[in-house]
């Protein structure tokens, strides 16, 4: 016997569980096998007991959130999926990506309609990390700061340096034993500046350390970000706009460090230099004081060359008095022999003691002549000799010995009092060592 149904103000009544059922039912007659679904999976929520993901889904209209859905992944599922994402992106499944997942829609009368995902495509999530990489490289030239970080000028010596990193990890600590046990005993002056480096977090503590950085940016020559090595997804907080756009319009030098050569983010390719590793960004500041030392020898060998020119020069002018000379006394003495031969040719009759006379004065006046030219020989060597002592003066670490130093201001020789201010660190140089000091 069929129960009369419930009826109010002429209406039948229907039980909630009646309703669920008949959703249910439709649901199952209309959506009868797998679709493929895209949308933002904005939380993974996976519950580490069980296995089981519930992920929140989102499609979005700019920043509005026009569609949600529950989603359910069954522990099965997430293991397989993650092993893909692994060998594709090298990373599992996270918050905040876009995916492409193989679902069935399945209604429960206790919990309500949800997509079942039975597999999720990895390949897309790379695709749309790469277009909004596209997307972000395409904005930034449009601004015209894609190559404004690349534009600055890094240091001579790039010795005060500003690390972003993770004081525990890995990369760092390469990057410091590079750097500190260089064969060549380069000094560099490193301060670190922590940060998360992976995932969303990265983006807003890296922002937040080079904001600090900027406001003190006379006490460093660059700044280095750096981390270990990861996947495309791991990397993806560097393809920012917000990031990227920090990056390229920062005052100082950066220098990258945050990936693998396949893994060039929009931060790599907007920072001054770029390099695979840390390892590698040590090599690089080491290089910059290569680069000085060669400089400096090349200085070297130039001033070296110019002396010996010099002494070159001046030996060539003595040897060509000396030879003038020589010419001059030659051909005088044979004047003054002609001379004498025609006096006693013409005056044979003359005394002996006249005769004796002259000779002694030709012999005298040889011997002048011949003491003049030594004594010029002598003042050449002696002006030569006191040239080679000035040019020996004149090498630095001859004025540094006698007593003179280098004052320094942020790196650059002072030269002017007046732009020294209180709380200035001035660096002096001296013969043996540098003193640090600051204005009270």
């Amino acid at each position: 016997m069929t129960t009369a149904r419930e009826t109010f103000n002429d209406r039948p009544v229907y039980s909630l569980s009646e309703i669920t059922g008949s959703i249910k039912s439709v649901i199952n007659k209309t959506y009868t096998r797998a679709y493929y679904v895209k949308a933002e999976m904005i939380r993974l929520n996976k519950y580490p007991h069980s296995g089981h993901c519930y992920p929140e889904l989102v499609e979005k209209e700019g920043d509005k959130i026009v569609t949600q859905m529950r989603a359910v992944i069954w522990k099965t599922q997430v293991d397989a999926i993650n092993e893909k994402f692994r060998k594709i992106t090298g990373e599992e499944l996270k918050d905040n990506i876009s995916i492409l997942c193989l679902a069935t829609i399945e209604f429960s009368p206790q919990y309500g309609l949800a997509l079942y995902i039975q597999d999720i495509e990895p390949s897309y999530t790379l695709g749309e990390l790469m277009r909004n990489k596209l997307a972000v490289i395409a904005r930034l030239k449009k601004e015209g700061v894609f190559e404004a970080n690349k534009s600055l000028q890094l240091p001579l010596l790039p010795k005060r340096i500003a690390v972003i990193s993770v004081e525990t990890s890995k990369g760092y600590s390469d990057f410091m034993v590079t750097l500190q046990e260089n064969n060549w005993n380069y000094c560099f002056e490193c301060e670190l500046f922590p940060s998360i480096l992976q995932g969303d977090k990265a983006i807003s503590t890296i922002t937040a350390q080079l904001e600090v950085i900027a406001k003190r940016q006379q006490d460093f020559d660059c700044v280095v970000i750096i981390r270990g090595g990861g996947g495309d997804v791991g990397l993806s907080c560097y393809d920012d706009y917000g990031l990227a756009h920090k990056v390229a319009t920062f005052p100082l030098p950066v220098i990258s460090g945050i990936g693998h050569s396949t893994n060039e983010s929009v931060t790599d390719m907007v920072s001054y230099a770029n390099k695979i590793t840390p390892t590698e960004v040590a090599y690089f500041l080491i290089q910059q004081f290569h680069n000085f030392a060669i400089q400096v020898e090349e200085a070297q060998d130039k001033l070296v060359r110019y002396v010996e020119g010099v002494f070159v020069q001046e030996n060539h002018k003595i040897e060509q008095i000396e030879h003038t000379y020589r010419l001059v006394a030659t051909k005088l003495l044979t004047k003054e022999k002609s001379r004498l031969e025609q006096i006693e040719h013409g005056y044979k009759l003359m005394s002996t003691h006249v005769l004796t006379q002259e000779k002694n004065s030709l012999e005298n006046l040889c011997k002048m002549m011949q003491l003049s030219i030594n004594q010029l020989i002598i003042i050449k060597n002696k002006e030569l000799d006191s040239l080679e002592e000035k040019i020996k003066l004149l090498h630095p670490e001859q004025v540094l010995k006698r007593g003179y130093s280098i004052t320094r201001l942020n790196g650059k020789a002072l030269t002017d009092a007046s732009v020294v201010q209180a709380g200035d660190t001035l660096t002096t140089i001296l013969y043996h060592g540098e003193i640090k000091s600051r204005i009270e």
